[in-house]
């Protein structure tokens, strides 16, 4: 049985590849996604180590001069989804959106360095990627932390990943609808409408990339001229693992300067963290910069800070509420609480289970000692892969699968799962 889910598992992700890059999905995203493929790298690399180096290989060679990796590269042209290159306007030679998404790159560069059998090609290609890994990690710094606090903000929903999370609601009503150009999605005739972000939540998303285009993409204006401005302790933690990763890669390769300051970066941004803990929900929230208060959602992203080395006192409470959060659902993790008003069993991140964020909510826990969790957490991803396929992402209460069909990422965590040491 495990051996046929792997082989299921590597298809879709075969099924996916484009030679040098996957898509996510057939159809609904018909592009390369930043961190689908550092996260598919990490499948690619149990059964085709120079393959998962090229998915790598070839997000970084889109990466701009100020350092930042943008979130989607539109290497074929495709009209089946929306926003695609002609309202980014990057002005890229292959076309790229003009936002990023959560690092995870740096992670996933150690992992498959750690464990490559192919060491001469591992070091190779990871002496390579280091000093661009490290180039993203700066800029993040430079660009969304502007007054040094050690934690940075999203500018845009779509760079957390966590496209509508109820987490932005009370923000996004600050952010206008008006002058948004007449656009037509794609996505609904891909997948659910009822599994997808609404209409008014996409003016918004547009809105924002409109106000961005008209600042030419300069990186040292966005984050000021952003009304939405938010420190996401989901995606922090992940900035803030891949740092800690990336230290330990460069201490590998002999790169001690760039080990050094990805320590500094990573030791800054933990002890900042704690000004998003809430005793009250027992997890991190987010902050809205723009105000300057916590958001009183206990979201998912309050919970994928397990992901960054925090205290195993932290990391315990968070399994305890995790814990608590499975009397409400038969799978683990909801994207928001079940008990919440918001929560929405299949609408995308307000209440379905994702495999990318179980998996490293996981291995967060299973660092920090938190075994049961973890397990658990691992098992109910098998069981939703049994009982749904491999599926954008899942209900909780049921196991519906939800949004796009033959996910890569999904694949690549089942293979994770079911591979790691």
């Amino acid at each position: 049985m495990k051996q046929q889910t792997i082989d299921q598992a590597k298809a879709v992700m075969i099924k996916n590849d484009r030679g040098y890059y996957t898509v996510p999905t057939h159809g609904l995203y018909p592009f390369q996604w930043n961190w689908d493929s550092a996260l598919s790298a990490l499948g690619f690399a149990h059964f085709d180590e120079a393959r998962a180096w090229t998915e790598l290989e070839t997000l970084f060679a889109h990466q701009w001069t100020d350092g930042m990796v943008p979130h989607i590269i539109f290497h074929e042209m495709d009209d089946g989804y929306f926003p695609g290159p002609e309202v980014w306007a990057t002005g890229k030679t292959v076309p790229t959106s003009g936002i990023t998404q959560p690092p995870v790159a740096g992670f996933a560069a150690l992992r498959i360095f750690e464990r490559a059998k192919d060491k001469k090609l591992a070091t190779e290609k990871a002496r390579a990627l280091l000093p661009r890994i490290h180039a993203w990690h700066k800029w993040f710094f430079a660009n969304r932390d502007p007054h040094g606090t050690g934690l940075v903000a999203i500018i845009h929903p779509w760079e957390s990943g966590r496209d509508n999370s109820v987490d932005w609601d009370e923000a996004f009503e600050r952010i206008p609808t008006k002058g948004v150009s007449p656009f037509k999605r794609r996505d609904t005739n891909h997948a659910n409408p009822d599994h997808r972000p609404t209409d008014e939540q996409y003016k918004r998303y547009i809105w924002l990339v409109q106000r961005f285009r008209s600042l030419d993409w300069d990186n040292t204006k966005l984050h000021d001229a952003s009304p939405f401005q938010i420190v996401d302790p989901g995606f922090n933690a992940i900035l803030i693992r891949a740092c800690v990763d990336l230290a330990q890669l460069a201490d590998k390769l002999g790169e001690k300067e760039i080990a050094a300051q990805s320590r500094a970066m990573a030791s800054k941004g933990l002890a900042a963290m704690e000004s998003l803990w809430s005793d009250e929900h027992c997890q991190y929230l987010c902050l809205d910069r723009a105000v300057g208060t916590l958001i009183n959602s206990p979201s998912i992203g309050g919970l994928l800070a397990a992901f960054a080395p925090i205290s195993k006192s932290r990391a315990r409470l968070l399994a305890e509420r995790i814990s608590t959060l499975s009397k409400s659902c038969s799978y683990l993790v909801p994207s928001h609480p079940p008990s919440a008003p918001q929560f929405e069993p299949l609408r995308y991140w307000r209440g379905p289970v994702w495999l990318i964020v179980n998996y490293m909510i996981a291995d967060g826990l299973l660092i920090a000692g938190e075994t049961k969790m973890a397990s658990r957490i691992k098992r109910d991803c098998l069981e939703l892969i049994n009982k749904s396929g491999f599926a954008e992402y899942y209900g909780p209460i049921n196991g519906e699968p939800c949004g796009g069909g033959s996910f890569t990422w999904t694949a690549a965590m089942v293979i994770e799962i079911l591979e790691a040491p």
